[in-house]
């Protein structure tokens, strides 16, 4: 069978990056020779790459490898075979996922405006760490509420019908059963409640392993065979059943949780999908002749925090399924190679109405006269959830209001530990009473050997962790969560305000538990923040009927991208309301049976070795392109950052030119649109005979895609919150050179920053000059200053920042206006500057938008002090670029004056 590998594939650029360490159960993956192929420029073909390796992606891998499909699966983490999961305090200190740091663990950990989340990081993505619980979506829950603007409705294009053999489908790979213990604390108790206050109770059915055979009594920790299909982790792995230790939510390490690299991952690998770990997909766009462009790098433990190769690989099919964060982070990161995405994207964001509360200190009645005595709920003891409460929706005929469950929610034993000791006024009475009495004993000789007893009494007789046991609340919040980039990094606008209501009648049905079984009830501490954590992040990508009110249509293909599917939790139009794990993986099934059958009836074939000989250069451009202008190869791969979700607080990346040795050559490209009036010949590579001058510069304003117009851009870029930014540093290499050449160039180097076209942008090559001549409408002298910046966004589409400064004499003091105002425009492609003397306007074609950055006082300060000369006369360098500035500004601002009263000639230059 196929194995789980971490190998480098795909174009990695003259040098491949050695591969990872990799787990002892690890080989190198198998892939299929017959339809995966590499394309003349070493570019990787293969019919389908799936993002992630959670509940959609594990489903789509397996059931398009069955039908015979060149599958690829990326997961960025690491995977987690029976024992590996962290337990000791400094194994769970290193298990959580921030490649920057170096951390490759397990639980990614977010926060946001209104919420955080948590979810995980490794093979088989949320199911390491879910709670098992495979509910079916109940029927009246699929509802079609009135579209309101901005999401905070829900509208669901599918229904239970549709989805019911889907549901068979996955129960059969997932294997659920419901809890067979009869003497489990927490799960007895919360029945009794329950009946108590007539609420209706059910154990759901979960993905746990509790006996060697479906026909025998459960058994806890007994050798389970393995299936069919081997083991993604090796023929040695041994899996036992459950250990009823409550750590599912820290990874099981008996392996009796029915984790999808136990079932659906080891089958897709047994079909030959080539399973991918520490695989980081940062990058996608479309190709010209169908298919997409997959951007990735692959994390490499032991090197950490040093920037990643950039590599690539081309498919027929891309399946998102890297779970709601970090499919909608993919998807706002690219969406500038992604133009025609639904105006939908980000919004109906909700936590599926996650709410996590406490039950401490419960007591039994007294009985004649006595004080009530402990309830015994062990929350360590069984799996983490064994139960659940459902109330009713006010869509069901017995409801009032947004449906929800209430679920018992475990722990591991060594919480029982934390909570003790965190009674500190208590820990530390009973040690000092016991401290007490072996001193007393010892200078007294009290005539006693034996200090069980007294050590005993110091540890405690352990009645709140044995009296407690968490609540975990899910259900129907309002969907009202808006997603966007802020910076780079993924925010999340969400409040509780709008979903208050719910949140208060869950809160009221688990005050009630905790009343009846006369115990304490706490709420999380965030609640007082007005604060949420989920653990089940919804939406982002929502489904639905048309691209006005969704992302992707019923089956998770994205509107205007054949072949781009979203299959996770990103694709559900609104809250689950139950456990989502099993909706998800229904709705992926279903999805993948919908992509197999029309590829029947359209003859769809594999990959083939005419397609990857076929594929060159034209095939690699963004569809719908016209004419690129080929500055580096397409093919060549930048260095990213560990960690993209850091935004523009992640470290520096070397762009494609930096990269693979230097800024391209000219020859022979053409010119489409806007140019910079530049000299026949580049300035002269500077040498130790010749002074540089060079300064740092920041510009901030707005910016709209589909604009020509800058300040049409600017206005509606500045209703809709599309910032722009950059910060560059301007080198004039040869100060000699830069004063006598009339259109003063020079070399721009920095970054420019939009979240619509994913964060930071490094300049991969940059154009400036100081200023060109030109004439004002009424005749006077003026000036532009022109910048010019090939950038790259994150899924390798190439774009041309165009802008300049109108420097011209209107009335009034204008002089700071027209220095610190910048009209920009943001052209297609990497458009090379103009050979013309003339200064030319880009056509509407060309132009992919258009804003107005501005230079803000503080940063004008700050940018005095970045003046900075170098070479053998430093000092007249300086003085030699200002006066050349103040005289081109006396030349327009002059009032029509003929002579410029300062002299431009080069100081560093000798009298004649």
């Amino acid at each position: 069978m196929g194995r789980l590998g971490t190998g480098n594939s795909g174009n990695a650029g003259a040098e491949p990056a050695p591969d990872p360490a990799r787990h002892s159960a690890q080989v190198t993956e198998t892939q299929h020779t017959d339809t995966q192929h590499i394309d003349t420029q070493g570019i990787e073909k293969v019919d389908a790459v799936v993002v992630g390796s959670g509940f959609g992606g594990s489903v789509a891998a397996l059931r398009l490898a069955e039908a015979g499909q060149s599958v690829v699966l990326m997961e960025r983490g690491k995977p987690y075979p029976p024992g590996s999961f962290a337990r000791s305090p400094a194994e769970m200190g290193r298990n959580f996922w921030d490649p920057d740091r170096g951390l490759y663990g397990l639980f990614d950990a977010w926060t946001f405006r209104g919420t955080e989340g948590l979810v995980s990081s490794g093979l088989g993505g949320g199911s390491l760490i879910y709670a098992n619980v495979l509910l079916r979506k109940d029927e009246k829950w699929f509802v079609n509420e009135s579209p309101i603007p901005g999401g905070g409705y829900e509208n669901w294009p599918f229904t239970r019908a549709d989805l019911d053999p889907y549901y068979k489908a996955a129960e059969d790979m997932l294997k659920p059963v419901r809890y067979p213990y009869h003497d489990t604390p927490k799960t007895m108790a919360m029945e009794k409640t329950a009946a108590t206050l007539g609420l209706p109770i059910s154990r759901p059915p979960i993905a746990v392993t509790f006996s060697t055979d479906p026909t025998k009594d459960p058994q806890t920790n007994r050798p389970l065979p393995l299936p069919a299909y081997g083991s993604i982790h090796g023929p040695n792995t041994v899996r036992t059943t459950c250990t009823l230790s409550g750590e599912c939510d820290i990874g099981c390490n008996a392996g009796a949780k029915n984790t999808l690299d136990h079932n659906y991952l080891s089958a897709a690998a047994h079909q030959g999908a080539g399973i991918r770990t520490f695989h980081d997909v940062r990058g996608i766009r479309p190709l010209a002749r169908g298919g997409y462009e997959v951007r990735y790098v692959v994390h490499d433990p032991d090197r950490q925090g040093e920037l990643l190769k950039e590599r690539i690989i081309h498919c027929r099919r891309l399946i998102l399924g890297a779970g709601t964060f970090g499919t909608n982070f993919l998807l706002l990161r690219n969406r500038s190679s992604l133009p025609a995405l639904s105006d939908a994207l980000g919004t109906r964001f909700s936590g599926n109405g996650d709410l996590l509360t406490f039950i401490m200190g419960a007591k039994t009645p007294g009985t004649n006269g006595s004080p009530p005595g402990v309830r015994t709920l062990t929350g360590s003891r069984g799996p983490v959830i064994t139960t659940a409460i459902r109330i009713p929706d006010s869509n069901d005929d017995d409801g009032d209001g947004r449906g929800y469950y209430v679920e018992d929610a475990g722990y591991p034993a060594f919480m029982n530990w934390l909570m003790e000791t965190a009674q500190l006024s208590t820990t530390v009475k009973r040690t000092a009473k016991v401290a007490r009495q072996l001193l007393k004993d010892r200078l007294f000789d009290a005539g006693r050997s034996n200090v069980s007893a007294d050590l005993a009494a110091a540890l405690g007789d352990g009645r709140l962790s044995s009296s407690s046991v968490p609540l975990l609340g899910m259900g129907r919040d309002i969907p009202d969560g808006v997603m966007t980039l802020r910076d780079g990094r993924l925010a999340i606008a969400w409040t509780m305000a709008t979903s208050r209501e719910y949140f208060g009648r869950v809160r009221g049905t688990m005050s009630e538990i905790a009343k009846d079984l006369d115990g304490d009830f706490i709420d999380n501490p965030l609640w007082w923040a007005k604060r949420v954590i989920t653990v089940h992040p919804i939406g982002g990508a929502p489904s639905g009927r048309h691209p006005g009110e969704a992302v992707c249509d019923s089956y998770g293909e994205v509107f205007g991208y054949p072949g781009l599917f979203v299959m996770d939790g990103a694709a559900m139009p609104g809250p689950v309301g139950a456990n989502p794990s099993l909706t998800i993986s229904a709705f992926a099934e279903r999805a993948c049976r919908h992509i197999l059958e029309n590829a029947r009836s359209a003859g769809h074939r594999g990959i083939t070795p005419a397609d990857a000989a076929g594929s060159g250069p034209a095939s690699d451009g963004l569809a719908g392109a016209d004419e690129p202008a080929h500055d580096v190869h397409p093919s060549m791969t930048r260095e990213l950052a560990p960690d993209a979700t850091k935004g523009k607080g992640a470290r520096e990346e070397r762009p494609a030119s930096a990269a693979g040795g230097g800024a391209a050559a000219m020859t022979g490209a053409k010119s489409r649109g806007s140019g910079l009036p530049q000299p026949q010949t580049q300035q002269a590579a500077p040498t130790d005979a010749t002074t540089s001058v060079r300064f740092t510069e920041q510009m901030h304003g707005w910016f709209s895609p589909g604009i020509p117009d800058p300040e049409k851009g600017r206005n509606l870029g500045r209703d809709r919150s599309r910032r722009i930014m950059f910060e560059l540093t301007i080198t004039a290499e040869d100060m000699d050179a830069f004063v006598e050449d009339p259109s003063h160039p020079a070399k721009a180097e920095g970054y420019v920053l939009a979240d619509y076209f994913g964060g930071r942008m490094p300049v991969e090559r940059g154009w400036f000059n100081l200023f060109v001549e030109d004439v004002s409408d009424d005749g006077r002298p003026a000036r532009r200053m022109l910048y010019r910046l090939w950038l790259r966004d994150p899924g390798g589409t190439p774009f041309t920042f165009t802008g300049h400064k109108l420097i011209h004499n209107e009335a009034g003091l204008d002089i700071w206006q027209d220095t610190t105002t910048l009209y920009a425009r943001i052209l297609r492609g990497h458009v090379p500057p103009s050979e013309s003397s003339e200064v030319q306007e880009p056509g509407e074609e060309d132009v992919f938008g258009a804003g107005i950055l501005y230079i803000r006082p503080l940063d004008f300060a700050k940018q005095l002090t970045t003046f900075r000369a170098e070479g053998p006369a430093p000092a007249a360098g300086l003085a030699s670029f200002m006066r050349l500035f103040a005289g081109e500004l006396w030349e327009v601002y002059g009032r029509g004056l003929k002579r410029v009263p300062f002299p431009v000639r080069s100081p560093l230059r000798p009298r004649r």
